[in-house]
């Protein structure tokens, strides 16, 4: 189920086991030496050669080597194992490799999948919160889900309790795709209440982990997850967190990694909206209040995916600036009749028409005729 071969799996599996070389300095090896299998044969000299390997590391690289048996003897096992449960693997290099994701600072070499990758999931937005959601938050993620879903957007979450749970529930209700992004190995769902909610997923989206299929949920692995669900999506929302939470984690990976953040208000006093009012006040986040905000917010970047369905900003109209868009609604009209139709004084009319062409909502023609755009 992998494109992998047993030597290049070995190998990567070689190098992942080095002390002081993660993702990254795999990254400039492979730069350099092209292949996995050269990286090794290379010379202590060679290899220091490469930014960011120093003497240190080009001997641990060396001395590797001897263990190739032993992880060759593992790698043939986890193959056999991948194979049976249906997992399937994809390398940053590969073509499949989600492309948001290969963008960001510091993307997994290796991820491991079940379900089927989509083309459509470059049109992605993650949904997260607190495990211990309220009432309003229910409410509030599984419309935004929903509504998301049934744009044709593909929704991004962690496979946690609460909100995750939810926001990936109300898009497959709707009939739409979503990923969950999990801390653990894909053979050790975590929460275990949540298995059959993983097998929906995986049969209709996908479901990632950077960890291999047996590895348990631990507390160092969601910080991790949480970078790869802000990665996968174009822009992150945070109905509801506490302060501190891990939707906050997931809200910064996604401001560094320039993604748009997007937070749900709350009501004063309620913990669970501490983190989200925090994100709009410091300015880290936008406010939101539907779904149809995010889809105008990121109009360019979903276009290809939901094209006219993109709904156009409700400006807030006073009930002067709505009578005069009525009247011009007929045509090109001049201020004095305009001021004639509307019962208001020719100046007052001249500052509520300024307005609208502020809003972008009405242009001004020569010889003070306005009409709408």
């Amino acid at each position: 189920m992998t494109k992998l071969s047993l030597e290049e799996l070995t190998n990567l599996n070689l190098l992942l086991s080095i002390d002081g070389i993660g993702p990254g300095k795999i990254k400039n090896l492979l730069t350099k030496f092209k292949s996995t299998e050269n990286i090794l044969s290379a010379s202590e000299s060679e290899l220091i050669e490469t930014d960011g390997i120093n003497k240190l590391l080009a001997q641990r690289t060396k001395k590797i080597i001897k263990d190739k048996h032993k992880i060759e003897e593992e790698t043939k096992r986890e193959l056999d194992q991948i194979n049976n449960l249906k997992i399937k693997i994809t390398t940053l290099w590969d073509n499949d490799y989600p492309e948001l994701l290969k963008n960001i600072y510091d993307p997994p070499l290796l991820l491991y999948y079940k379900g089927d990758l989509s083309e459509l999931d470059k049109f992605s937005i993650a949904i997260v919160g607190t495990r211990n959601t309220t009432e309003y938050g229910k409410l509030q993620t599984q419309k935004i889900s929903s509504e998301l879903a049934s744009q044709n957007i593909t929704i991004v979450s962690g496979l946690a309790r609460g909100i995750d749970s939810i926001a990936h529930s109300a898009a497959l209700k709707s009939n739409g795709r979503t990923i969950a992004v999990i801390g653990s190995g894909l053979n050790r769902i975590y929460p275990p209440e949540n298995k059959k909610l993983f097998e929906e997923i995986s049969e209709r989206g996908v479901a990632f982990s950077e960890y291999k299929p047996d590895i348990k949920a631990e507390t160092g692995n969601f910080p991790q997850r949480n970078r790869i669900i802000s990665g996968l999506s174009l822009g992150c929302i945070v109905v509801e967190s506490g302060i501190p939470g891990g939707a906050l984690l997931t809200a910064q990976f996604a401001l560094d990694q320039n993604r748009e953040v997007f937070a749900i208000p709350g009501n004063l006093g309620v913990k669970q909206s501490e983190g989200t009012n925090a994100l709009i006040q410091r300015g880290n986040a936008k406010l939101i209040k539907n779904a149809e905000d995010v889809l105008v917010e990121l109009e360019l970047k979903l276009k290809p995916v939901i094209g006219k369905n993109i709904p156009k900003p409700k400006p807030d109209l006073n009930l002067f600036e709505e009578k005069l868009l009525n009247i011009l609604a007929n045509g090109q009209i001049q201020i004095d009749k305009i001021a004639s139709l509307s019962n208001l004084s020719t100046s007052d009319c001249l500052v509520h028409l300024l307005s609208l062409e502020f809003k972008g909502l009405v242009k001004q023609l020569p010889g003070k005729v306005f009409s709408v755009i």
